[in-house]
């Protein structure tokens, strides 16, 4: 992953590299044990929030 980044790459940059990375890993690890919202029910949460948006 570092070796990736520019050469001009600033500690703040590795950082959120590695923030990025460890979320896209529990979202994974998330739906991989099922604890997922279908799309369906987070349309209709969002829907009752904020109704006129859609």
């Amino acid at each position: 992953m570092v070796k990736k980044l520019p050469e001009k790459a600033t500690w703040d940059d590795i950082m959120y590299e590695i923030y990025v990375r460890k979320k896209i890993e529990a979202g994974i690890n998330a739906a991989d044990e099922g604890r997922v919202v279908p799309h369906e029910d987070v349309k209709k949460r969002f829907l009752k929030k904020y109704p006129a948006s859609m």
